[in-house]
């Protein structure tokens, strides 16, 4: 029988040219000696930043060593046949507090034949947004590569680009190949595969504390970039508190938010793999079997393919994100 029980991780904080304060001021992250923070992650599997376990028994083992020891009791079968011994998703929070670059993910296709890698279809969530904030997704007219190329090459990209408002609760799915930045003001919840590969197309002439400007990948991105245009890039949900509501389904996760003011039976037994919640608000108590363990605004929980009945019993209420694959 396995030992595994939901975990949780220690947070790895990553400082970024355009990194802010809100990772430690809204979500009560501290993440000194940095200057700033651009970026936590809070799940990883990537090679270069394993997450360690920071709950339990196995405190201090990595989720690499996990899951090469526990396999599908950890992630489920189905996605230990897909997937080995690497972990699939990426969890993240994002500060921007200036533009990010504008960049393009490659295609599990592209990343195999370049990187050997997978590719990199992602999600987000606003967490929080300053007035006026906005972000980029697509294009805002139909566009070829020799459109696109006449605009890059004059300094005019940001011409063809989708601009839109983002303010909280917005959601936007992002599959591989979709030119995309996030603006300065925003707080954004990640979900991705896990990949650390970006095409950067145009960083808006900025440099480092050593008067360097960062690289671009202009003639990776061009075989990466999907040029189709599309009438609408926001993910259109409804609000309904105390069930929960499918926001992203994609063949590499699923993502449902749940805003409970009320305790909640989440059976996942229906389908084979592990469950990650993110705590965007509130707090709960997160209960498997005769043990529990209590869960905060900024908590990421990692929950087993083996406990797959839990409660989230809450005093006051909770909004999560809920992710799996099917």
């Amino acid at each position: 029988m396995s030992s595994l029980y939901p975990l949780k991780f220690k947070t790895i904080f990553k400082d970024k040219i355009w990194g802010g304060e809100k990772i430690k001021t809204y979500l009560g992250k501290d993440f000194y000696p940095l200057p700033n923070c651009g970026e936590t992650w809070e799940i990883s599997g990537v090679k270069s930043d394993v997450s360690v376990i920071a709950n339990g028994p196995l405190t201090g083992i990595t989720l690499a060593d996990l899951l090469a020891q526990e396999k599908e009791n950890l992630v489920g079968k189905s996605v230990y046949n897909k997937f080995g011994n690497e972990f699939p998703l990426l969890i993240k929070f994002i500060d921007a507090n200036d533009d990010l670059s504008i960049q393009v993910h490659p295609d599990d296709e592209l990343a195999k034949k370049r990187h050997n890698s997978f590719g990199k279809t992602e999600m987000w969530y606003v967490i929080q947004a300053d007035e006026g904030s906005s972000l980029i997704s697509g294009f805002n007219q139909n566009v070829d590569r020799e459109l696109y190329l006449k605009k890059f090459n004059a300094g005019k990209l940001t011409d063809i680009l989708n601009k839109e408002t983002a303010k909280a609760n917005d959601v936007f799915f992002l599959p591989a190949g979709r030119v995309h930045t996030i603006g300065k003001g925003l707080l954004i919840a990640e979900i991705q595969q896990t990949s650390d590969i970006t095409y950067r197309i145009y960083d808006f002439d900025r440099v480092d504390a050593h008067g360097n400007k960062r690289e671009l990948h202009t003639e990776e991105a061009l075989d990466a970039i999907d040029f189709t245009f599309y009438d609408e890039y926001k993910t259109s949900y409804k609000t309904i508190n105390n069930q929960p509501i499918e926001l992203v389904s994609c063949p590499y996760f699923t993502t449902n938010v749940l805003n409970y003011t009320q305790e909640t039976f989440r059976d996942y037994s229906h389908f084979d793999s592990f469950v990650i919640h993110i705590c965007l608000e509130g707090s709960y108590i997160l209960k498997y079997g005769i043990e529990e363990i209590p869960v905060n605004m900024g908590d990421c929980i990692l929950i087993p393919a083996t406990t797959n009945k839990v409660v989230l019993d809450t005093n006051k209420s909770f909004k999560i994100l809920e992710s799996y694959i099917l």
